[in-house]
Parts: structure tokens; sequence; C-alpha cells
């Protein structure tokens, strides 16, 4: 499958922007990661095509919504909120095999070997 990013930008902390994945293909679950320089990637987010099951990490919890359009087939990530912090590169990655199981990624974690197809990234600053 090809996914496509868009949405990224630069914006002032306190900001919200959304970024969106655009799929061709049959997928299982798209899952969002983000990558700062000089960090490893983070699995941040992920959704199930089938029944819509989310997944959040904590860094993002309560301030990022992820949802999904299967008409479309495109999965959005919904970022309020944005700190400095927030400031990386944002992937979205699919797998047609992979199940978002949010009580096992909780301590689990959701990384990047657990799906096939990535985006070629958009960028995220947050700046004042």
């Amino acid at each position: 499958v090809q996914l496509v990013e868009s949405g990224g930008g630069s914006v002032q902390p306190g900001d919200s922007l959304r970024l969106s994945c655009a799929a061709s293909g049959f997928y299982n679950a798209i899952g969002w990661f983000r990558q700062a320089p000089g960090k490893e990637r983070e699995g941040i987010s992920c959704i199930n095509r089938s029944d819509g099951t989310t997944y959040y990490a904590n860094s993002v919890k309560g301030r990022f919504t992820i949802s999904r359009d299967n008409a479309k087939n495109t999965v959005s990530l919904r970022m309020d909120t944005l700190t400095p912090e927030d400031t990386a590169v944002y992937y979205c990655a699919a797998d047609s095999m992979f199940y978002c199981d949010n009580d096992y990624l909780q301590t689990h974690k959701m990384v990047s070997t657990d799906f096939t197809s990535w985006g070629q990234g958009t960028q995220v600053t947050v700046s004042s």
C-alpha cells in the first residue's frame, strides 16, 4: 500500500494541526510515528480500519485524536495544544496484519517493525 501524508507546518505553542494520511490499497491498521532530531522514532497512535479501535502513547494522550474515513481510505491525526516537544517529522505507516490493540500497546508500545508500508513524512515545527 502507498501512503501520502499531508498537513504539516509551523505553528506556535498551543496551536492545533491536522495531519492526513491517504492510503492506496488495503490495510488493517494505520499508525502514526514521529522522529525528532537525535531521537528514536516514537509510535504515538494507531487505529484499526475494521473496528476503529485506537491507541495513544502517553506523550500525546488527551491532546491528539486519530480518526479514519474508510470511504476515502484516509486516516487523520488531529493535534491540539501543541508544544515545542512535539516538533518532529511525522510518518504514517500501514500494515495488512497488525492489529491496534490498546491494552497490549500500553505495555508493549508500538514499534516501527509492526508496519510494512510507510509514507514520506511531514515536518511539524512548534516554536514561538
